[in-house]
């Protein structure tokens, strides 16, 4: 089976790096291209058996499965000029939250389904959020879910919490690593410690942290209790940051929802132009 990538960005370049180390697709089986070719070339560079071809249509043409990893309103354009490649047999996957699998389904004939991956799927670890078009095939769908299993914990998504799900899975890592940046700029003011020092003890802090949790040691909620004696230091910082924080995190998701439903309504004029001529 081989699998394409058209645009190999940040994402596309994540998605090609985990599939390859992981062992979940033999780097020989891999075709992409970008539209600045030299992001895929970087790419071959350091796996050489991979291919980088021209065009899109010849990473279609040569591929089974297609990730289509380009900008929410490039897709529209790009999948029109596609269409006669795309026979029921393939199966595209995009990975941008904006457009559903209904509207890629009244746009192309073949098989479709949307990947939304995280930053955490290049150490194979995470979530990845999966939906699945009509059109899919059960066979297509267990091959998609075995290539993230490989890489990420794969969860199945309605499209009511699509963007929810995404802030939390794919811009989680974002938010938390400014809060840990934050989390340690404030060691620095106060303290002696040096940025360095506070760097490394908040990072491996967050990595043992996770460790705790994914092994079920502890919940949320029992892992705070653990370590916050009441009366003592721990319980005076969680009265500061329950003042502080106060509905930051409410503001972020309707900031997040309030551009994606901006980025919804340009796509669907996209969308719409075709379904009503």
């Amino acid at each position: 089976m081989n699998v394409g990538f058209i645009g190999t960005g940040n994402m596309g370049r994540i998605l090609v790096e985990a599939f390859i180390e992981s062992g979940a697709i033999g780097p020989s089986f891999i075709y992409m291209t970008n539209r600045t070719l030299m992001k895929a070339e970087v790419i071959n560079e350091i796996y050489p058996k991979t291919n980088v071809v021209e065009s899109a249509g010849e990473v279609v043409k040569r591929s089974d499965i297609i990730f289509i990893c380009v900008k929410p309103l490039d897709i529209h354009p790009l999948l029109k000029k596609l269409e006669p490649l795309l026979t029921p047999n393939k199966c595209i996957i995009s990975i941008t939250s904006p457009i559903n699998v209904d509207q890629l389904e009244r746009l192309v004939h073949c098989q479709v389904a949307r990947a939304i991956p995280s930053i955490t799927n290049r150490a194979f670890s995470g979530v990845s959020l999966l939906t699945f078009g009509n059109s899919c095939h059960q066979d297509t769908q267990k091959t998609i879910e075995k290539l993230f299993n490989k890489i990420s914990k794969p969860v199945q998504i309605e499209d009511n919490v699509t963007r929810v799900a995404s802030d939390i899975v794919s811009c989680g890592p974002a938010f938390f690593s400014f809060l840990l940046q934050k989390f340690v700029e404030g060691a620095v003011a106060e303290t002696n410690i040096s940025k360095d020092k506070a760097v490394l003890l908040a990072s491996e802090m967050i990595v043992g942290m996770g460790k705790l949790l994914e092994t079920g040691i502890y919940t949320l909620p029992t892992l705070q209790e653990k370590v916050c004696v009441k009366g003592g230091v721990t319980g005076k910082g969680i009265e500061v940051l329950e003042e502080e924080i106060g509905a930051m995190f409410n503001k972020v998701y309707n900031a997040t929802h309030e551009k994606y439903y901006e980025d919804i309504e340009e796509v669907s004029l996209q969308f719409n132009k075709i379904t009503n001529k």
